[in-house]
């Protein structure tokens, strides 16, 4: 065969917007709905850019009738000038050229969460048309893009009517408009509760923030504005629980442009619940701001614990983990340089920030804890940690017993665990499957190769409601362990995950949305990284069998049924399945676990201080708080409220 030629000709040069188009997974990592919504989220974040450098203090976004959005703020504008040497306006350059912007100096922006200077040409390029007003000078101006069709190829986010002055005005600031082209996106809608949620963490992350939503489509409107900023962000993450301590302790501190906020309080729950941000954008795994921040807190409560009496002379200090027993926290940090590790920016990396940290956070906490005002809260944190002491000594006590337990010829999986014969993790999956009746089919139709079978024998613990000595005394969760060979909490290895996939498949009914949510609730708090890795799935299992003679078709939500019959016609049959255990090992394989035909929803944390706020309400003490939250958000349709509300946990 001859060998294909390769010359200059075959480079092809994307001019303009165009790559962004071809690749728009590289700017906004999915065109799913994250993607969606990520167009508006780099509006939003120009405004918001511009208040939290002190110009402006309020946003409003309109959802518009015709699916376009619109973010108006009240900063300085958009230039409208000449560029020195593009020959263009400021306007256009923002919205069609690539990493311009005026983020990556900090005369300008001394904070940005801008880090590459792509915002707002990346939504103009995914966008069928962006119409941009600009009032500045006490003159508005107005230019319009689209992206149209040309001999068969999109020309993405070119000028359709060039910069030019309409009118006065005696205000300032930008308006966007912006509609997400259906031919990247499809049919997607933007969601009002998804900008409502994400616009009050932003209120709640810069202090006297205003922001305003308007839903034209269903006549549904907002405002948040918080004055004490990320002080009430705390305050609302707790709602429900039993706080130890009446208001948040707040603190803050700027050096060098690197500022500090910290927010935190305790409650009598067993678990830590640490947010984190950099100019306003989640750092969901942390990074070295929060590291920064954990070992200041150990250093100033081990020394007033030892310089107060609290710890005696023989006693150890106590670790940095039993600080954190109880603990809900939010730390944000304003920074410029930004370096995350990752295209995702939710980790991260500089390594001075853990040293700017610690210098700001130690003095001031030190004069918290020093004030004696706060004795009877220090007193609190105290205690708390020296109860987490005695629990964490328990709990490497059941650890122990467990890993003992495994040792011996894997003790806790004998007859329960139908391992995969291949030791490759990448192709390997494990399905945590309700009940024998449905684990045995399971066993039965799986493929043995790269699929593992984990029947549960009854409902494993709530381990919301549990300390970690507890949750470890159950076998259910000890077996679960046992299988994954990762660890939980602090022991918690990423890299010592047997199976890539670990899939729950319950039946499709209450009792099977209540082991669905507590197996959640249990990786999200002690092996979250299963999730923000991508590994956690839920299986869908088929709510009907539509059948006659030579027809067959499988139907998974009461939406889907009507259409089925109709395809199959007169004379058919229906079997509704009660459960996962009415199927065959045949048929589980078909509907259910073969990778060619099955459903899986992949659990993500989109939001985490959400998906705490979700978790803490479903699956904590408080009645009324959960009763509020069902009537405020369950949907029991199948299709819509499984999908909206474990996709996102």
């Amino acid at each position: 065969m001859a060998e294909k030629r390769y010359d200059s000709k075959d480079i092809v040069v994307l001019e303009g917007l165009d790559a962004v188009r071809l690749r728009p997974g590289m700017y906004i990592g999915t065109t799913g709905v994250k993607g969606f919504h990520h167009l508006l989220w780099e509006i939003v974040d120009n405004s918001i850019d511009e208040i939290a450098c002190g110009y402006g203090d309020i946003i409003t976004i309109t959802l518009n009738k015709d699916g376009s959005a619109t973010v108006e703020d009240n900063g300085r504008g958009i230039p409208v000038d000449m560029h020195p040497t593009l020959h263009k306006s400021g306007v256009e350059v923002v919205y069609t050229k690539l990493h311009a912007g005026g983020k990556f100096s900090t005369a300008n922006y001394k904070y940005s969460g801008g880090l590459h200077g792509v915002g707002a040409s990346v939504t103009n390029a995914l966008s069928r048309w962006c119409d941009v007003t600009v009032y500045r000078g006490g003159k508005e101006y107005n230019i319009r893009f689209h992206s149209p069709e040309v001999n068969g190829k999109v020309k993405s986010g070119i000028v359709e009517t060039p910069l030019r002055e309409v009118g006065t005005c005696k205000k300032t600031g930008t308006k966007v408009t912006f509609l997400p082209d259906d031919r990247v996106f499809g049919d997607q809608k933007f969601s009002f509760e998804t900008v409502s949620r994400k616009a009050r963490e932003l209120a709640f992350l810069n202090k006297g923030l205003k922001i305003k939503i308007i839903d034209n489509v269903d006549k549904n409107q907002v405002f948040y504005h918080y004055e004490g900023g990320i002080a009430d962000f705390v305050s609302y993450l707790v709602e429900g629980k039993n706080t130890l301590i009446k208001e948040p302790i707040y603190l803050t501190g700027e050096s060098e442009n690197f500022a500090v906020e910290v927010a935190f309080t305790y409650t009598d729950s067993y678990t830590e619940n640490s947010f984190s941000y950099v100019n306003n954008i989640p750092t969901t795994e942390g990074g070295t701001h929060e590291t920064g921040m954990k070992s200041a807190f150990t250093k100033v409560f081990n020394d007033y614990a030892r310089s107060s009496g609290f710890l005696k002379d023989k006693d150890q200090n106590f670790l940095g983990e039993d600080f954190r027993e109880g603990l809900t926290v939010v730390l944000t940090v304003k920074m410029n340089n930004i370096q995350f590790e990752g295209q995702t920016k939710t980790k991260l990396g500089n390594p001075e920030a853990r040293t700017k940290v610690e210098a700001i956070v130690i003095p001031k906490l030190q004069e918290i804890v020093n004030d004696k005002k706060n004795a009877s809260k220090i007193e609190v944190i105290l205690n708390k940690a020296k109860g987490a002491a005695k629990v964490r000594e328990a709990a490497k006590r059941a650890k122990d017993l467990t890993r003992a337990k495994n040792s011996a010829d894997n003790f806790n999986l004998v007859g329960k665990l139908a391992a995969s014969t291949s030791r490759n993790r990448e192709k390997s999956e494990m399905f945590i499957v309700e009940g024998d009746s449905a684990g045995g089919s399971a066993k039965q139709g799986r493929d043995r190769a790269f699929q593992a079978i984990l029947p549960l024998r009854g409902k494993p613990l709530n381990a919301e409601k549990k300390r970690i000595d507890q949750v470890l005394a159950n076998e259910e969760i000890r077996t679960i362990i046992s299988a994954l060979e990762t660890g939980i909490g602090e022991d918690f290895k990423l890299d010592n995950l047997r199976y890539n996939k670990v899939i729950i498949l319950s039946d499709a009914d209450q009792d099977g949305a209540h082991i669905r949510a507590i197996l959640l609730t249990f990786f999200f708090r002690y092996m979250k990284e299963l999730i923000t890795d991508g590994h956690v799935f839920i299986g869908l299992p088929p709510l009907y069998k539509v059948y006659k003679k030579d027809y067959v078709e499988y139907v998974y939500s009461d939406n889907e049924l009507p259409q089925a019959i109709s395809r199959a016609g007169r004379g058919y049959l229906i079997q509704r399945y009660k459960g996962l255990g009415e199927m065959n090992p045949e048929q589980l394989w078909e509907t259910t676990m073969d990778p060619e035909k099955r459903t899986l929803v992949q659990v993500t944390i989109e939001d985490a201080a959400e998906a705490e706020k979700m978790v803490s309400t479903w699956m904590g003490d408080d009645i009324d708080a959960r009763k509020e939250y069902i009537s405020k958000h369950a949907n029991f349709d199948r299709e819509d409220s499984f999908m909206q509300n474990y996709k996102n946990v």
